[in-house]
């Protein structure tokens, strides 16, 4: 078992957490598509180096080559995840305070979870979208800031697009990295 890996899924959620007051702070003074560009290649240059520092790679596993089958899936995530995604976050924040942003982004595992169950036909469990239902229904209460007028509801409806696009993301890459270990 990889000893690491707890700890490398800590350090991930802490640096994601940090990323959204990090953008509130940059967003103003910076178009939100450049922004967001900025943002994923800082964190492709983090990775690179992490990989290139070598403590977090694992030697022994083998890589499987991605099919002709696969790129359409492959290509729908990067755009849902990594263009979608990352842009309507940055809109969204642009007009949204830190402290929604970050509640709504909880918002994320639902949308994973439910596109899985009815696109994908994952197994379904009553507990788990009782879960599901707490967390919007908290998130809601939580991020809730008075009366809604349609300029204070456009940046939490982005935020809310973003989740959607990287519950597809994280849906179809899990489509592909099954399709190329079965």
């Amino acid at each position: 078992m990889n000893h690491s890996a707890p700890l490398l899924a800590l350090l991930s959620a802490a640096l994601f957490g940090l990323s959204t007051p990090f953008a509130k702070l940059l967003v103003g003074s910076t178009n939100p598509t450049v922004l967001a560009g900025l943002l994923y290649c800082g964190a492709g240059i983090g990775i690179a180096v992490l990989r290139r520092l070598g403590g977090f790679a694992r030697r022994d596993a083998a890589e499987v080559p991605l099919g002709r089958k696969d790129l359409g899936w492959l290509a729908s995530a990067i755009a849902a995840g990594g263009i979608i995604g990352p842009v309507l976050l940055m809109f969204g924040l642009a007009q949204t305070t830190a402290s929604t942003a970050s509640l709504l982004l909880s918002l994320e595992g639902v949308a994973t979870a439910l596109i899985a169950w009815f696109i994908f036909h994952e197994n379904f469990d009553y507990r788990v979208m009782l879960g599901m239902a707490c967390l919007v229904v908290g998130a809601m209460v939580l991020s809730w800031s008075g009366q809604p007028t349609l300029s204070s509801v456009l940046g939490p409806i982005a935020i809310i697009g973003a989740c959607i696009a990287w519950g597809i993301d994280n849906n179809l890459t899990r489509k592909v990295s099954l399709s190329v270990t079965s």
